[in-house]
């Protein structure tokens, strides 16, 4: 009985042939050759043998590949230049489908083969004339691919070895002193480390509190360069030690940052810059990565550190800072830390700029909302045109900066929202947005927005007005309701030239009365964290000369109308659109129920239909602390626990 055959191994389909060895060939050779030059065409090439490789069908030209990836007209005209050269030297009627001379093992069977199956000199002959003919006829049918098999196993065997490396267990990431990573480790590691904290820290937060802890700014990029301190966040993500949740954004450290955060703490603590890590990957600026032994002398990593640069101070803060001290960081002045805030604007530092939103300068009647722009200009207004995601004009203090010499443009400038923002409606807008629900939104949108001061201008339109949908004491009892009940402050003018005339008494009203005070940054939860009563926060401002305000890119972001919302903001969206519930009524139900599922949770506990119809009649609303009432709660509870209609 025959003996069976061994079991094969490995792939039991066969892999086809290349139906297009040459061009495999010829793309090689000039990968080959970008990649000895240290040309980055090579990476290109690459792509463009990758997806030839997978092509199953024959080509005729170089014209045909250029429905391949990655094929550009540069690669199918080498490639036809390459088959007419192939044409004349072996002639018209020559195979372009497989190899001459019989063609070559791929560079994988090369590579993966047994050096003892390699062709050699027979076994029974002596080396002799036999054995080197041979040989010579081996090598001169391989000529061609040799260079091509030695830079693949050599990129093979760079990247096991780069794999190698990678993974002992010795070298680790550790951020640079001073800069965007070390400074997010130490602030989360000492928030941590505060009673009662959160746990974690928002964006603005947290660039904040680390920036004294920073050699460079976390908001506006180095001379030359994109790069912010806040860059190196992204490098801590993928390093698995920093973690980023919700929007907006938390940070807070994984397990590996904070052990990272507790030796950095330690180093800072006792003045040991050297870690004891030996080789280790550190950050440095722009958020690139390079190879340094931190075992190093001291002396010269003092040498390095003196010569670090000092943030640029504009000349009205020289004149309020002391000598020694810095505008960023920590400093010493006789002998003690002095701390000054790093997003604080001072008085003379800023201009007050009027911001008017596009949509009043464009679209619609473009002559009457020109003539605006034109009474502004007339007036010696200082404004700009930006859009706007709520309200249609405010006011910023954005900073005085210098232009720098050799720079195209000036640096950016900081830029905080003051607390006065003025929303524009002529009565047909007005009897328009009251029809369609708009009215109502806005005015929930402007409460929501972080400004203390909202501000409703309705202009009059004259003639237009006799011929609206709606009658007149029902638009005079919306704008006594916006002014009463919603607590807006309400100017009635008559045309734009009234409007742009308010509009320039407001802006030297407001240069006037934050001429001498010192602006901070502050985010949105934190000015909502200090809650307490308008009245009591504007004693405040008059005895203290600084004041807290939002930067103008939180303000804008944070009042986008289609943003991404929470559970919490689509519920008050949806009780909004009850009849009869306004946004103070819906802001109550919301602090006793923040969900629907918590909603329905209470009327699951109540004992009966009766119980569940009064669930939200004693929630109170308002500044007058108001009862919803039976009326509405039932209208409610007809919504979100029953099946019929409401009645």
């Amino acid at each position: 009985m025959a003996s069976s055959e061994p079991p094969r191994l490995g792939r039991k389909r066969p892999l086809p042939p290349c139906p297009n060895p040459l061009f495999v060939r010829w793309l090689s050779e000039l990968r080959d050759q970008a990649a000895e030059r240290g040309l980055k065409t090579q990476y290109v090439y690459q792509k463009a043998l990758r997806s030839l490789k997978k092509y199953p069908l024959p080509l005729k030209n170089g014209r045909e590949a250029k429905i391949l990836q990655n094929f550009g007209d540069g690669i199918c005209k080498f490639l036809d230049d390459r088959l007419q050269k192939y044409y004349r030297e072996h002639g018209v009627d020559a195979p372009i489908h497989s190899l001459p001379d019989g063609g070559v093992p791929s560079h994988r069977e090369v590579r993966n083969q047994d050096p003892s199956n390699l062709p050699s000199e027979p076994d029974k002959e002596s080396p002799g004339e036999g054995a080197v003919e041979m040989a010579c006829h081996h090598r001169h049918d391989c000529k061609s691919h040799s260079k091509a098999s030695r830079t693949e196993v050599t990129q093979y065997t760079q990247r096991d070895r780069r794999k190698q490396i990678g993974g002992r267990k010795g070298r680790q990431y550790v951020p640079q002193k001073r800069s965007g990573g070390y400074a997010v480790l130490l602030t989360l590691y000492r928030h941590c480390q505060v009673p009662g904290n959160k746990g974690f820290m928002f964006k603005t937060e947290l660039q904040r509190e680390a920036q004294h802890l920073c050699d460079t700014s976390f908001t506006v990029p180095n001379m030359g360069s994109k790069y912010t301190a806040w860059s190196s966040v992204s490098t801590l993500i993928q390093k698995d030690l920093l973690l980023k949740t919700h929007s907006p954004a938390r940070y807070s450290l994984t397990e590996l940052g904070l052990a990272l955060a507790e030796r950095l703490e330690a180093s800072e603590s006792t003045g040991n810059e050297e870690l004891k890590t030996g080789r280790t990957w550190v950050e440095g600026k722009e958020d690139a990565r390079v190879m340094v032994d931190l075992t190093e002398e001291e002396s010269e990593e003092e040498n390095s550190t003196t010569e670090r640069p000092t943030p640029p101070v504009s000349t009205a803060q020289e004149k309020l800072v002391e000598p020694g001290t810095s505008i960023l960081g920590k400093v010493q002045a006789a002998g003690s830390e002095v701390q000054v805030a790093a997003g604080s604007l001072l008085p003379g530092c800023y201009d007050v700029i009027l911001c008017v939103d596009f949509i009043e300068t464009t679209g619609g009647n473009t002559a009457r909302k020109q003539e605006l722009v034109k009474e502004l200009q007339r007036n010696g207004v200082p404004f700009d045109i930006r859009k706007l995601n709520v309200g249609d004009f405010l006011w910023v203090a954005r900073e005085k900066v210098t232009p720098v010499p050799g720079q195209l443009r000036p640096p950016p400038a900081r830029e905080l929202v003051l607390d006065y923002i003025i929303e524009r409606k002529r009565i047909d807008d007005l009897c328009g947005s009251i029809t369609d629900g708009r009215f109502r939104e806005q005015k929930f949108r402007l409460k929501r927005c972080g400004l203390r001061h909202p501000i409703y201008l309705v202009e009059e339109c004259g003639s237009a007005g006799a011929h609206l949908s709606l009658p007149e004491s029902t638009l005079q009892q919306a704008i006594v309701n916006t002014q009463v009940v919603d607590g807006f402050f309400v100017k009635r003018v008559q045309d734009v030239k009234e409007s742009a005339a308010y509009l320039t008494v407001m802006t030297r009203y407001l240069q006037k009365l934050y001429q001498n005070k010192t602006l901070v940054c502050r985010s949105k939860e934190d000015l909502e964290g200090q809650g307490g009563n308008e009245r009591v926060c504007a004693v405040k401002e008059r005895e203290n000369p600084s004041c807290s305000l939002l930067s103008f890119a939180e303000f804008n972001q944070g009042a986008v109308k289609n943003k991404c919302q929470t559970v919490r903001e689509v519920f008050a969206r949806q009780l909004m659109q009850i009849s009869g519930v306004s946004g103070d009524k819906a802001t109550a139900i919301l602090e006793h129920y923040g969900t629907v599922s918590s909603l329905i949770e209470a009327y699951q506990q109540c004992p009966s239909d009766t119980d569940r119809e009064k669930l939200l009649s004693c929630v109170r609303y308002g500044k007058l602390k108001r009862n919803l009432g039976p009326a509405l709660s039932r209208t409610i509870y007809q919504l979100y626990w029953t099946q019929g209609p409401l009645s």
